[in-house]
């Protein structure tokens, strides 16, 4: 069976997108996102500066790029326990919440992220101004769900997943109990939704 090709310039403009998010991180570990400016970056990754604004119209859009280019490592995990647990909904939900906070507290980007005082760093692109995050993992949370259990209703796989969305983020910049625990409770918490949800009752 032949593969399917990647067109050039597809392939181009993720290979460009990819130099300039792998220099904002080496940057984010060197000093506070508020000191780096987009010639920093653009500087970083061997480019012009008009390159960057020509790919990326500020540097709000830019940081809010950065943000969900890392949560895709974090949604891989997430999909990935999800489907693991395709035949126990309840299971998969906590599987779900569990791993995405065991790497996220893992990851050295988080904690520095979670470091930020608020004072024009990226933490605001998670929080005050994550609404494009939250509807992005929300999307790609609510396809997972509508895979594994197609009898849901599309508008509970959405809440499901938004809620879910939601949460995480919330037990990542306020962490409590430990991400098993964590698990645990939202389980319980959103065990009789997702058995209504599904028709399990």
């Amino acid at each position: 069976m032949n593969s399917v090709r990647t067109p050039y310039p597809k392939a181009a403009k993720a290979l460009l997108r990819d130099t300039f998010f792998g220099a904002a991180r080496d940057l984010v570990q060197q000093r506070a996102w508020s000191e780096i400016t987009m010639s920093d970056i653009a500087s970083a990754a061997g480019v012009s500066r008009q390159t960057l604004y020509k790919e990326f119209g500020s540097r709000d859009e830019f940081a809010q790029a950065l943000v969900i280019s890392e949560g895709e490592r974090f949604l891989d995990a997430v999909d990935a326990a999800v489907r693991e647990h395709f035949d126990d909904p309840r299971a998969a939900v906590g599987a779900a919440l569990e791993t995405f906070l065991r790497t996220a507290g893992e990851d050295p980007l988080v904690r520095i992220l979670l470091g930020d005082d608020g004072a024009g760093g990226l933490l605001p692109f998670v929080t005050t101004q994550g609404m494009p995050v939250v509807q992005w993992a929300t999307a790609r949370l609510t396809a997972t769900i509508e895979d594994g259990w197609p009898e849901a209703p599309p508008a509970k796989a959405r809440l499901l997943a938004e809620s879910l969305v939601r949460l995480a983020i919330s037990h990542v910049t306020a962490p409590g109990e430990s991400p098993e625990a964590t698990a645990a409770s939202t389980g319980e918490l959103l065990g009789p939704f997702i058995d209504e949800a599904l028709g399990r009752k």
